[in-house]
């Protein structure tokens, strides 16, 4: 292997995707001299197989659904069909024109930027094309991908992961969605708008089973008024081929037949025979352990994004990634609170919140002290206009902040950052009502909300 001796990095980072490039950017910024290695594309899968493109099918399914449902809104409107090659193109240009922006602002930040598949070789060092690249700290970055249950075999034909799924060149017919959580919904939703048969099979008792139960029962009742068909509590056994698609069977005996089967249970970490284990980095079930810096056991070591056990979302790998540069750059960051990180399944309706469940907060300040309010959109004239229905849900600490938002209607996702700065800001419910919010506008409910909870109640009943 040669070694480019000539240069050392004080940064050198295996992968480019969010938590990569945002740890080479604002290292950059700070003066760093800083190596970024990515085998595939920059930007990774947020960009190329996950956040943008899924949520460009979604935003094309909402426009479908507005085409089927425009005569509610006087506007005498037909949609003529679903040209899926149109949907590519769209989604495409998004991720294209995001792409090239990505690359002029890495090269614009003097990044040195390497091409090819890199290997850890030292604490200190990574094997790529031949060469060694040797830096005074290095950062793994190497992401996750989509993962299967034992047995399964994803063959990319009837059986399909995420990454099949978002350049599939037809609207299924039917297809059975494995796994309730983010991503099975929302493939789930934008296919139903597409005018697909859904169902879905998730072995937990609710859909987004990570979120409050108020949330989960509330995204459930909305997909059936959808049609979306789900089996809940139950466990997949198998699946086999027939004549034209798969047939999916549960540990409770129930079947289902369907065109394809779509395997949403989760990604794991990408981490096998990229050297870490012989550099002597700690790992759990193929996770980077690390500690609340994004240090991990090595001290010339630190890792971020999907490859370590956190929330697996862009922008907590946004947030690691500068926590670590700007801590080699010799300043003092702060932890990542990771409940105070707000989450949004972009399905329809959307799911958003930030901070801790009812469930949770009882477990950690006593049932006594826990107080709940729902403010139900029905109250609220944009979203009446919008014909959303939906909930704002608080959890209170009693007499103390709230320390959890938890919203289920259209457009909640855009309401989830005045939530982050209320639970962030351990916010009194006394100090948001006070604020005065647009009208008409749905950021009003979560105005509402509050009122009420600080007892002065006003689009709402008592």
């Amino acid at each position: 292997m040669a070694n480019d001796a000539s240069t050392v990095f004080d940064l050198v980072i295996l992968g480019g995707g969010s938590g990569g490039y945002a740890a080479a950017l604002r290292g950059a910024q700070l003066g760093l001299d800083v190596a970024l290695i990515e085998k595939d594309k920059l930007g990774g899968t947020c960009l190329h197989r996950g956040c943008i493109p899924t949520k460009a099918l979604l935003h094309a399914g909402e426009i479908a659904d507005q085409a089927r449902e425009a005569e509610q809104f006087g506007v005498k409107a037909s949609l003529e069909g679903i040209d899926i090659a149109g949907v590519h193109k769209y989604k495409d240009d998004v991720i294209s024109g995001l792409y090239k922006g990505l690359q002029g602002l890495v090269a614009s930040r003097k990044v040195t930027y390497i091409t090819g598949e890199g290997r850890l070789s030292s604490p200190t060092s990574v094997d790529v094309n031949g060469q060694r690249i040797t830096g005074r700290h290095v950062l793994l970055a190497t992401g996750s991908t989509p993962k299967s249950l034992p047995g399964l075999t994803i063959d990319g034909d009837r059986v399909i992961s995420s990454d099949h799924a978002l350049v599939l060149d037809r609207v299924p017919k039917s297809a059975i969605v494995l796994g309730g959580g983010v991503i099975g919904v929302e493939f789930a939703s934008a296919w139903k708008s597409f005018g697909a048969d859904v169902t879905i099979v998730e072995a937990l008792p609710h859909l987004v089973p990570v979120e409050d139960e108020n949330s989960s029962k509330l995204l459930e009742r909305a997909f059936r008024k959808r049609g979306i068909n789900f089996a809940l509590g139950s466990r997949f056994s198998g699946v086999e081929y027939t004549a034209d698609g798969v047939k999916v069977s549960l540990e409770n005996g129930k079947t289902f037949e369907a065109e394809l089967l779509l395997v949403a249970v989760g990604r794991g970490p990408v981490s096998q025979g990229l050297g870490y284990e012989e550099a002597g980095v700690a790992m759990d079930r193929g996770y980077v352990l690390v500690d609340e810096y994004m240090r991990t056991n090595v001290p010339t070591i630190s890792a971020v994004g999907d490859l370590v056990p956190t929330l697996q979302l862009a922008h907590v790998g946004f947030a690691e990634g500068i926590l670590v540069a700007e801590r080699l750059a010799g300043q003092n960051p702060v932890p990542v609170d990771y409940d105070g990180v707000p989450r949004v399944t972009y399905c329809h309706p959307e799911v958003a919140s930030v901070g801790i469940t009812e469930a949770k907060a009882k477990e950690l300040y006593g049932a006594d002290k826990v107080v709940t309010l729902k403010y139900n959109l029905a109250g609220n004239g944009k979203s009446k206009i919008l014909k959303t229905a939906g909930e704002i849900k608080l959890v209170q600490v009693r007499d103390g902040a709230v320390v959890g938002v938890h919203m289920v209607g259209d457009r909640m996702g855009e309401q989830v950052g005045e939530a982050q700065l209320i639970y962030n800001w351990e916010a009194l419910p006394a100090e948001v009502a006070q604020l005065i919010h647009a009208h008409p506008t749905q950021n009003e409910a979560m105005g509402e909300a509050h009122l009420a909870l600080a007892g002065k109640p006003l689009h709402s009943h008592d």
